[in-house]
């Protein structure tokens, strides 16, 4: 006696039916886990901000100034660099930029006899605003990229009005700059990690050097310590020590990550470094909440802009720290995704050089910085 099928018999044998029916049942489970891990995954990738390594430059980010990209050259080239001056005169060691990217090495030279040899000149803004004699005096060939190169904002970049005509790309912390160099970046884990936070025994801290009465940070706290305990670090408040910073924030529930002032994509080391990296939750003012969210996923911080008042944030504050479970959610992200602070000048400078070596411009001068910038 045999199995019958549907050639011997002309009609389909039920057994037969009812097992391919359980195959494709098996076969929608793995389907749908597949699917689901799928879009997990795609979700945690849209925080990894880029990689050294894997960075691309992407049109879309390219500024009006700067004209429209071709095709990356096939061979990367050497690249000779000028540094007019150390930023801030702050010296430092140049790295070797082609462990960072792959690429032929860049040479760096703060010699000014290069000026007219090197293929581009990175001049820091603060370091120059207020006396241009020694840059417009040079002649720039047309194959020459001279590239203002900023971290302050706005509010603190003087004399902006100076530098027209100047400069044929921009390097800042701005998003759509030329060349992007944020305060910090998130770096995609290669497996998740078990959450972990430090040890609170303290509410909020806040340190801060640039006081200033008049800004809006310091009217905001003024208002935010009527309502809750903040203890306040820095000059004039209570001492910290450098090296003890992350240690000390560390074992505070909430930080205080206030800007200066407020512009766009200006995000600096007091939500990377002070905040994120000594693993607290960072309640922060800045711009505003969709442009931290270009950066960070939205429930890694607290923006003050989400609340009516000073009260109603102190009153959330204290309802999160008695509320173990919805304080965790802070720290959910952290699963996938590390926070990396302090890149250094050097660092910088060779993503100035990648880019000249992985990119093709037509470059135009920019006109007027400060209606870009401003």
């Amino acid at each position: 006696m045999h199995t019958l099928t549907r050639t011997e018999t002309g009609e389909p044998f039920m057994e037969s039916v009812e097992g391919k029916v359980v195959w494709k049942k098996l076969l929608i489970i793995p389907l749908f886990i597949f699917i689901f891990a799928f879009c997990f995954f795609a979700s945690v990738h849209q925080f990894w901000t880029y990689e050294p390594e894997q960075y691309n430059f992407s049109p879309s980010l390219q500024t009006a100034h700067a004209g429209n990209t071709s095709a990356a050259p096939k061979d990367k080239r050497k690249v000779i660099i000028l540094l007019w001056t150390w930023p801030f005169g702050q010296r430092f060691n140049f790295i070797n930029c082609s462990e960072l990217y792959g690429s032929p090495n860049c040479h760096f030279t703060v010699d000014r006899s290069w000026s007219q040899k090197a293929d581009a000149v990175i001049v820091h803004h603060r370091d120059v605003c207020w006396n241009t004699k020694g840059l417009t005096q040079q002649p720039r060939f047309p194959s020459q990229r001279w590239i203002w190169f900023n971290l302050e904002s706005p509010s603190h970049s003087p004399n902006l009005g100076a530098m027209k005509n100047l400069f044929n790309l921009t390097m800042s912390y701005r998003k759509d700059s030329d060349i992007f160099v944020p305060y910090g970046k998130l770096q995609l884990l290669d497996e998740p990690q078990p959450l972990s936070i430090p040890l609170k025994t303290k509410l909020v801290a806040w340190v801060v050097s640039n006081w200033r009465e008049d800004s809006r940070r310091v009217k905001f706290y003024h208002e935010l310590k009527k309502h809750i305990t903040v203890d306040v670090y820095g000059q004039q408040h209570l001492p910290l020590p450098r090296d003890k910073l992350l240690f000390t924030v560390s074992q505070y529930k909430f930080y205080l990550a206030f800007e200066n002032s407020q512009h766009e994509d200006y995000i600096t080391e007091k939500l990377w470094l002070n905040a994120l990296s000594s693993g607290t939750v960072p309640v922060v003012l800045g711009p505003p909440r969709e442009i931290y969210e270009r950066f960070v996923p939205p429930e890694s911080f607290i923006h003050v802009d989400d609340f009516a008042s000073a009260a109603d944030l102190a009153r959330y504050l204290l309802e999160l720290s008695d509320d173990a479970e919805r304080y965790q959610r802070y720290f959910k992200w952290r699963e996938w995704l590390k926070p990396v602070a302090g890149i250094s000048w050097a660092m910088h400078v060779c993503r100035a050089c990648h880019f000249l070596q992985t990119t093709e411009l037509r470059y135009q001068v920019v006109p007027d910085l400060s209606k870009w910038f401003v």
